[in-house]
């Protein structure tokens, strides 16, 4: 296995307040190794985009030597908007092992840029993906789009749009391509739900188009869920402090109610992700099984 370190922060748990969530964390200082086959190639930092003094970058994980282009899922760090980075994240092996490839992405954050931004990266970093798809031997229509709490809310966003591209500032004519399935943790489908005037981090990434019931509505996932939607795992903890657990609740009665495929897992008294390891086991299996069912 081939070994990158990288700072340890494995999908940060969040177990604060809304009011207090916007407090900045602490940095990233521990260091753990990451790990891929000896047949993949690991390229970290590869610029996907430049926005003035700002360089959107992915780390790609990607298997050349491949008898055919593998599907990819993209992961998505979370961090309230405001904080967390890719290097954060590691926790591949599952998906090494069924030849996906891997793009760890990172996107601009509050106070750097606030709505649409870090959904306009997300796209970027996906379609910058599927330009190179031929040389990175990367299935272009089998995108996996994965991520937890702000990170989910990413995905969620980024997946549902498909090829629509609303909020593509580049990339416009990339085209020939499919979002495959989207795998949600615990993110927030809804910005306008009553109260959250108190949630600082989601008001402070909202930024003007809080002003706007419209816009707010433009960048959440909920308003976008239809019959050809792509099929969509979702997972939520019941007693999860820092996203509202009706947020996923509310989501996937929109799934069902379009006739989307849809998959809902509760964890019955889990955090923000801060699952016991035999509900964790769990989730992680069903996520590679609900994959499989969609021949991916």
């Amino acid at each position: 296995m081939k070994k990158i370190l990288a700072p340890l922060v494995l999908f940060i748990t969040l177990s604060v307040s809304a009011q207090d969530a916007a407090k900045p964390a602490a940095p990233d200082t521990n260091i753990k190794i990451v790990e891929y086959p000896k047949d993949y190639t690991g390229k970290l930092d590869v610029v996907y985009t430049k926005v003035k003094d700002w360089e959107g970058r992915e780390d790609l994980y990607f298997n050349t030597k491949a008898s055919k282009p593998t599907p990819v899922i993209f992961n998505i760090h979370g961090g309230g908007w405001n904080h967390g980075t890719k290097e954060s994240q590691s926790g591949f092996a599952a998906f090494f092992k069924a030849g996906y490839a891997v793009a760890n992405v990172e996107y601009r954050l509050y106070p750097v840029a606030t709505a649409p931004g870090a959904v306009e990266d997300v796209r970027r970093a996906i379609l910058y993906v599927v330009k190179h798809a031929k040389e990175l031997n990367i299935d272009p229509d089998k995108i996996v789009v994965m991520g937890a709490s702000a990170g989910g809310h990413l995905a969620l966003i980024a997946g549902l749009l498909q090829n629509d591209h609303r909020f593509d500032v580049e990339f416009k004519d990339v085209n020939g391509f499919t979002i495959a399935a989207i795998i949600d943790k615990y993110g927030l489908a809804d910005f306008a739900f009553p109260g959250i005037e108190a949630y600082k981090s989601e008001m402070n990434w909202l930024g003007d188009y809080a002003k706007d019931n419209k816009l707010v509505q433009s960048i959440s996932p909920v308003y976008y869920v239809k019959k050809t939607s792509p099929p969509t795992f979702i997972v939520h903890g019941d007693a999860d402090p820092r996203i509202p657990y009706q947020q996923s609740v509310a989501l996937h009665k929109k799934y069902e109610s379009v006739g989307a495929k849809v998959k809902f897992i509760t964890v019955p008294g889990g955090l923000h992700g801060n699952f016991p390891k035999d509900e964790n086991k769990k989730v992680n299996d069903a996520i590679m099984a609900f994959l499989k069912e969609q021949s991916l």
